[in-house]
């Protein structure tokens, strides 16, 4: 299957180290996560369903800290680069696929456009 990206801002609109809000097209009696796109003090550019595997808080509102961002709620620590949240806590945020070309910020079209699947811990 062949990607199709679509274009979300620069990377230069992304503050370092912290994250952008990327509002996902509703469609009719249907209301998908918004997607968080974080960038690092390394610019590393991750992408993250904006919500945190525990209680659904927003994590772009999190610290950003190496390739990790603390929900702003409970503090949990979820890794950027896979969403999973870091032991002894357990859950996943949805990852999306990005890419970053001549200073823009890219995301795959069919990952947007999917609703995102929760895995909520126990």
């Amino acid at each position: 299957m062949t990607q199709q990206w679509k274009a979300i801002c620069k990377v230069a609109d992304i503050p370092v180290p912290g994250a952008r809000v990327v509002e996902r097209t509703a469609k009719p009696g249907v209301t998908p996560p918004d997607v968080a796109i974080f960038r690092n003090s390394e610019d590393k550019v991750f992408a993250l369903v904006d919500r945190c595997p525990h209680k659904g808080g927003p994590l772009s509102q999190g610290i950003v800290f190496g390739e990790r961002v603390a929900c702003p709620i409970h503090n949990w620590n979820i890794e950027l680069a896979s969403g999973s949240a870091v032991a002894p806590d357990v859950g996943c945020a949805q990852r999306f696929s990005v890419k970053v070309e001549d200073g823009m910020v890219y995301l795959d079209a069919a990952e947007l456009n999917c609703l995102a699947i929760e895995v909520k811990a126990a």
